[in-house]
């Protein structure tokens, strides 16, 4: 059986509920046997008769009373949809993240005071590697997305939020000025799942002629757990490489130094959306936050790049 006719379906509600065809045809703007033909269409189309005749009067057969109750719940369900509609409310719904671990460390935070105020408003965020960070905005599972290049996709919209500088992350009691691969693989690796990446880029600029590839460096330890990557450097084990944003949020940076190396890399942080998509004003203030967020790493990185 096709979709119940909408219109037919209105009217036969609004009969079961007056109980009276003059009334029906009043309160609908129609005609009484405007009414009564929409009854009959709609009888055709279940295949029964909806109601049984008394005079002037009838009651509601067995599939008239479930046609009822169709109809009263497609009301509600288009009375709810008017409303979710209409009241874009920024402190109501669901937003989905996703971003580097790194980044999510320092923007997790700053979500805080938004969700404490706002208790009907729900945050997922979900640290990803870069392609799964794509690939989740695309398919509609993430809202926003944090990658670190603008994506090359016909159904994706980026805005550029900053450029986060990779840096060499030494103990802060090692004072070694590292000048070439050897004095770092004396440290060793304290690799994690970006890292290797990390150090193609950076170790490629820095040390061209003996950097055979980050498959050849020393690891001493690995992490997954993005919060941790810096812990084993700040006791004095090993060295990393990490975005600004993995070193700002780390609880004892202090124990932590930035090593100077001849060429700087930096990485560029795009915000990431479906395209064509109007945002909800629940996403658009979570955005704000990344915005915010990216903004005082710009600060941090501006600060990093004086003291060098």
């Amino acid at each position: 059986m096709n979709l119940l006719h909408a219109q037919w379906l209105e009217t036969f509600t609004t009969l079961a509920e007056t109980g009276h065809f003059t009334h029906t045809a009043a309160k609908l703007a129609m005609t009484q046997p405007g009414v009564s033909q929409h009854l009959r269409k709609l009888e055709v189309q279940v295949g029964q008769p909806l109601i049984s005749r008394h005079g002037k009067t009838f009651t509601l057969t067995p599939a008239g009373e479930a046609v009822l109750s169709v109809g009263q719940a497609r009301r509600a369900e288009e009375k709810a949809l008017f409303h979710a509609i209409q009241s874009d409310d920024p402190a109501v719904g669901e937003v989905g993240v996703a971003c580097s671990g790194s980044f999510a460390v320092l923007l997790y935070p700053q979500l805080f005071p938004l969700m404490r105020s706002s208790p009907e408003l729900t945050v997922h965020l979900e640290a990803a590697p870069q392609d799964k960070v794509v690939a989740g905005v695309v398919e509609g599972r993430f809202d926003l997305g944090i990658a670190d290049h603008k994506p090359d996709h016909p159904r994706l919209d980026a805005r550029h939020l900053w450029q986060e500088e990779l840096c060499l992350v030494l103990p802060a009691d090692n004072a070694t000025s590292p000048t070439d691969l050897q004095d770092l693989d004396d440290l060793g690796f304290v690799a994690h799942p970006d890292g290797f990446a990390y150090a193609d880029e950076l170790f490629s600029l820095n040390f061209p002629e003996t950097f055979k590839g980050a498959d050849h460096l020393r690891l001493r330890t690995f992490v997954n757990q993005i919060s941790q990557i810096p812990a084993p450097v700040s006791n004095g084990i090993g060295y990393t490489i990490l975005p600004r944003s993995g070193v700002a949020a780390f609880a004892e940076k202090g124990s932590l130094r930035i090593a100077e190396l001849p060429a700087r890399c930096h990485r560029d942080l795009w915000i990431v959306y479906r395209r064509g998509r109007v945002l909800p004003a629940r996403v658009i203030r979570i955005m704000d936050s990344i915005h915010a967020t990216a903004s005082d790493l710009g600060g941090a990185n501006k600060s990093c790049r004086n003291r060098h």
